[in-house]
């Protein structure tokens, strides 16, 4: 598909005017750096925990900490992190529990030192161990109430599940999100990354329902949509066939060959719903030459508002690749810029990925072009 920029450059200029808050002129959002302090966050083995699985104190942060989600309250960013304990544990072998940090100026951050989602003895074990709980992203939905959307792992079936918050510290949670929906048929299914829709109001990304429901774009190898009442829950939306529907598939040939994975949450705009993605590359046939082969690296696509599920344009360069020594070491040395985490702060977007399966990294833009 060919980008239609001038296309939709203009129809935003006719029908808009001048750029909305913290949007550009053009569908894509573009041009972010990568500071000097990168990666802002690495492992440490100072932090214990007493698991309620295992009955005993781990070093929950000892391995690795990556792929986080971020929201802001009260003029701070509020980070969201995946940990792992064992680092003599193979990839995939470990326990993930999510850790809070927080921060003043999007950069410097300082970390509660429990985590705040974890494995417990309770009726998510089954679920959530022992592979524990993984990848979040959190929003912010219209009533306050703060909705986490992560992955529970018990090490042979990936599981979405759905967390709520009043606070960011203390979580509910409310299980897998497919449990219920077409009478549990895809509770089984294996099911992860889960990108709500949200608009920015008054600098803050708030969860946007459309046509009367949230919405959320998922899924790990092609992306899928699901719609919920109230962002504890979800349907996932079929094909006339009763099949899963796929409205965003990987590209022969190109830098996400072999996967599209949703990102952070998606963004309500005037162009459309702009979905940040990660896409990897293939090994082997059909592998993108642009990039390394198994390379993850960040992209766009636009959907359209009244249709979600009509895909309007995909931004054909990756807008974020693994550069950095960090990025292409550690737990997946083929390289990683895994975003998950996006925020609107003191006039820039903050961008938050993992790096390579262990490490923090973030991408700050300007809000002006």
């Amino acid at each position: 598909m060919r980008l239609p920029y001038l296309r939709l450059a203009l129809l935003w200029l006719v029908f808009f005017g001048l750029p909305a808050t913290g949007y550009a002129q053009d569908p894509w959002l573009l041009g972010f750096e990568k500071p000097g302090a990168n990666p802002v966050m690495q492992a440490d083995s100072t932090f214990l925990f007493f698991c309620p699985v295992r009955q005993d104190s781990v070093r929950w942060q000892r391995a690795d900490v990556f792929n986080p989600a971020a929201v802001v309250r009260n003029d701070t960013v509020f980070l969201f992190f995946r940990a792992e304990d064992n680092p003599k544990a193979h990839l995939g072998g470990r326990t993930s529990r999510i850790g809070l940090a927080w921060s003043t100026d999007g950069i410097h951050f300082e970390r509660f030192p429990l985590p705040v989602l974890y494995p417990d003895r309770d009726a998510f074990q089954k679920w959530d161990y022992p592979g524990g709980v993984e990848d979040p992203r959190v929003v912010e939905l219209e009533d306050g109430t703060y909705l986490m959307l992560y992955t529970s792992w018990n090490q042979d079936t990936a599981r979405l599940s759905s967390a709520t918050s009043g606070d960011l510290i203390h979580w509910k949670k409310e299980g897998p999100v497919f449990e219920t929906a077409h009478n549990g048929a895809f509770l089984d299914h294996w099911s992860k990354s889960g990108s709500v829709v949200t608009e920015l109001r008054d600098g803050r990304l708030i969860a946007r329902k459309v046509n009367g429901k949230y919405l959320m774009y998922w899924g790990e190898l092609f992306v899928n949509l699901a719609t919920s009442s109230d962002g504890r829950d979800w349907t996932p939306m079929l094909d006339e066939n009763g099949d899963l529907l796929q409205v965003f598939h990987p590209t022969t040939g190109d830098f996400d060959s072999h996967l599209v994975e949703p990102g952070p949450p998606a963004l309500y705009t005037p162009a459309g719903i702009l979905l940040l993605y990660n896409g990897k590359n293939l090994s082997g046939d059909g592998a993108g030459t642009t990039t390394p082969e198994g390379t993850y690296c960040g992209g766009q696509v636009l959907f359209d508002t009244d249709q979600p599920d009509k895909l309007i344009a995909r931004l054909q360069v990756p807008f974020i690749c693994p550069t950095l020594p960090h990025e292409v070491s550690g737990q997946y040395s083929a390289g990683t810029t895994f975003i998950e985490g996006l925020v609107f702060f003191r006039g820039k977007w903050f961008l938050y990925y993992g790096t390579a399966d262990s490490m923090v990294g973030v991408a700050v833009r300007n809000a002006t072009p």
